[in-house]
């Protein structure tokens, strides 16, 4: 079902039901105001009756109609033994009927019914109403006693048939169905054209989703000139997404442009020196041992690009690192001491280490500070310090060296794969490190930011949470 077809029977169920709220509201009040007249017209008739009755008034024989006026449209003395107008019925104390005013002989009269409840609630002093079927008529029948000296020794009963007002009743429902049907029509197409241009821009949306994952066209974007509402804001953002798709996508392209670049050097040069090496007449010893020494160094080079490339995957995999309290002054002395392994020429200083904890992982750690460690030892030939710090909740970590410094213009750029900057000839540099460690230390919540100076080196700092406990 569509949410144009859903919003639609929504506007027209909640229509509905406040129209049979309406209606039943309607047709009750109508009822209750129609048997409330009814029955304060008989209670009146009742009234006299029985006070007429009380004082002693005899009109009971020779079948005489009881002193008040005749029934509306009827002449006076013309008793009417249909149903057309009032019915008066006298009992006695023990339910016999004194007097019916459907019979003269009183002999063959239709009895006015009295409930037992109902006759004790006479006898007991007080008034009773009710309805009855009488020869396939509704009657409201108002029931009244007759006092005298504190005993009831009568009961009035006075009856009106209900034909009139039940027809009434029946044509209030019938206009209220008939008027509410064509409302509940009116109101589904009103709703479905509304509806419709509601979703309108939700359909323009889909289509150019459509059409832009068909054509792979992440330039497109949501034409939209409406108000900032629901549907402005869900185009805006539909838009905004686009655009990180277009960099997503053209940085996905950049990235496979910058590995086949760097996967086809290395290959090309292993090819060239097969082919010298199957040459006849064979090269000479010499040549041979050159040319060996050359896809060695080849041949490593595509392991470091290859490692670089599954660290930089791992690490923006979105996988979840371990999050531990790592001591920091222990971990930076075993990385200063694997870098004078690797370099026992250079001087690398780790004096000035506080012994502070962080949170994050070791591991991940240990290789963002040989990363940054190995590019400061490549980019100067002075001392590399690798200092830490805490700072309010958070501990920073300092790789400073005092090379050349990086230009203004590079530093935006120099955490981007295979970036290398204008130094890119120092050392067999692929432009990955910085990119890995970026996204280790992100992974681990910290950040990582670089300052720098020309001709008075650089630095690289990493803030990480520090650990409340040790």
């Amino acid at each position: 079902m569509s949410i144009r077809l859903r919003l639609t029977l929504l506007y027209t169920a909640i229509l509905a039901l406040t129209l049979v709220g309406f209606g039943a509201v309607l047709y009750g009040t109508q009822a209750q105001t129609i048997r409330d007249r009814e029955e304060q017209m008989l209670a009146s008739t009742a009234q006299r009756i029985a006070e007429a009755r009380q004082s002693g008034s005899d009109w009971v024989g020779q079948g005489q109609p009881p002193p008040m006026p005749p029934p509306e449209g009827e002449r006076p003395g013309q008793r009417s033994l249909s149903f057309r107008g009032l019915y008066i019925q006298l009992l006695s104390a023990d339910r016999e009927i004194i007097f019916n005013s459907e019979s003269e002989d009183q002999t063959s009269q239709t009895p006015i019914p009295l409930s037992e409840t109902g006759m004790q609630t006479t006898l007991s002093g007080g008034s009773w109403t009710g309805t009855a079927w009488i020869e396939n008529e509704r009657l409201l029948i108002y029931s009244t006693p007759v006092v005298v000296d504190g005993q009831v020794i009568e009961v009035v009963q006075v009856a009106q048939p209900l034909t009139e007002q039940d027809q009434h009743l029946d044509v209030l429902g019938s206009n209220l169905l008939i008027v509410g049907g064509a409302a509940l029509l009116a109101a589904f197409g009103a709703g479905w054209v509304m509806s419709g241009l509601v979703l309108r821009p939700v359909n323009r949306i889909t289509q150019t989703a459509h059409d832009i994952g068909a054509e792979r066209d992440f330039g497109r974007r949501v034409d939209h000139s409406g108000p900032n509402d629901e549907i402005g804001r869900l185009a805006t953002t539909f838009n905004e997404m686009l655009g990180e798709l277009q960099a997503a996508y053209q940085q996905q392209r950049q990235f496979v442009a910058d590995v086949s670049h760097e996967l086809r050097t290395p290959l090309t040069t292993i090819r060239g020196n097969l082919d010298l090496l199957r040459r006849k007449p064979a090269v000479g010893t010499e040549e041979q041992a050159d040319i060996l020494e050359d896809m060695t160094e080849e041949s490593d080079r595509l392991i470091r690009l290859v490692n670089d490339l599954l660290a930089l995957a791992h690490a923006e995999s979105g996988r979840q690192l371990r999050s531990e309290t790592v001591h920091v002054k222990p971990l930076i002395e075993d990385v200063c001491r694997q870098a004078r392994l690797l370099d026992p020429d250079r001087a690398v200083a780790c004096d000035d280490v506080y012994d502070v904890a962080a949170v994050g992982d070791r591991d991940a750690l240990r290789q963002v500070l040989l990363i940054l460690v190995d590019n400061a030892l490549k980019h100067t030939s002075g001392v590399v310090r690798v200092s830490a710090e805490a700072i309010k909740e958070c501990v920073a970590l300092h790789v400073q060296d005092t090379g050349p410094g990086i230009g203004s213009e590079e530093l935006d750029h120099i955490f981007e794969r295979f970036y290398r900057g204008q130094d890119a000839s120092v050392g067999p540099n692929i432009g990955l490190g910085l990119a890995i460690a970026k996204a280790l230390i992100e992974a681990q919540g910290g950040e990582i930011a670089v300052e720098s100076q020309a001709d008075q080196g650089s630095t690289f700092s990493i803030i990480l949470p520090q650990a409340t406990h040790t």
